[in-house]
């Protein structure tokens, strides 16, 4: 094996990884905005790295321009949800998490 295929390898474990911390952190968190915190971080960079390692492995350019859109794309809409879901919180009076 190339080397570019043990570091995709590892990027896409890693960001697999990633996905595991969100949704754990979706389980595990007590409020909505913890929550929403856990799952946009955890999976942004845990997209971002899976679209990284498939890129390394991409048969042209055009094949990794395109991954790189689509993982805008979702950046782009995964922060706009969590800003509706957390504006729709603070609406109805649901409160921030205190010890």
């Amino acid at each position: 094996m190339a080397p570019s295929e043990y570091l995709s390898a590892a990027l896409l474990i890693i960001g697999g990884s990633f996905f595991l911390a969100g949704t754990l952190g979706l389980l595990r968190f007590p409020d909505v905005y913890t929550r929403l915190h856990a799952l946009t971080k955890a999976d942004n960079v845990g997209l971002g790295l899976i679209v990284t390692g498939l890129a390394l492995q991409a048969a042209s350019w055009t094949i990794a321009i395109k991954l790189v859109f689509i993982w805008l794309l979702v950046l782009l809409a995964g922060a706009s949800v969590a800003h509706l879901v957390a504006s729709s919180a603070l609406r109805k009076g649901i409160r921030i998490w205190k010890r």
